[in-house]
């Protein structure tokens, strides 16, 4: 039997996505995401925990979205864990980072009354397929 990485995160963005250009000509573009857990404690305590995620996201996708990925925004998103490596100082550094493969804009961040940045998903196209706009049926949850 093979294996599966596959990871699906819906959270807001904790800055501004940054587009960079490699040697080859491609662009990449990274940025973290924050998703919260909420729970109540046995003592009836509220509990509240962050975790954030870095992202990295390639190609025409990272262009195309660049305007979109800001601050506060809150997206869904489906990609792979991928693990970097390198050396600095003779020390070896990782990493763990999302590769996403798909992004929907669900809501929130700051914008000029785009219907994307008002949160209506209805009749928003996602610029990295040719699919039917989302409705609330698309949403897994």
């Amino acid at each position: 039997m093979g294996s599966v990485n596959k990871v699906i995160l819906v959270g807001n963005l904790g800055r501004d996505a940054e587009v960079r250009v490699t040697p080859g000509g491609q662009s990449v573009a990274s940025f973290s995401i924050a998703t919260t857990e909420n729970w109540t404690s046995r003592e009836g305590e509220k509990k509240e925990q962050t975790e954030w995620h870095r992202i990295v996201l390639w190609g025409k996708a990272a262009d195309s979205l660049q305007p979109y990925l800001v601050k506060g925004k809150q997206i869904y998103l489906e990609g792979r864990l991928q693990t970097r490596q390198w050396d600095k100082d003779g020390q070896k550094h990782y990493t763990t980072e999302v590769k996403a493969d798909k992004i929907v804009l669900l809501g929130g961040g700051r914008g000029g009354g785009r219907e994307a940045d008002r949160g209506d998903s209805a009749g928003y196209q996602d610029p990295m397929s040719n699919a039917a706009p989302v409705t609330d049926d698309d949403i897994p949850f």
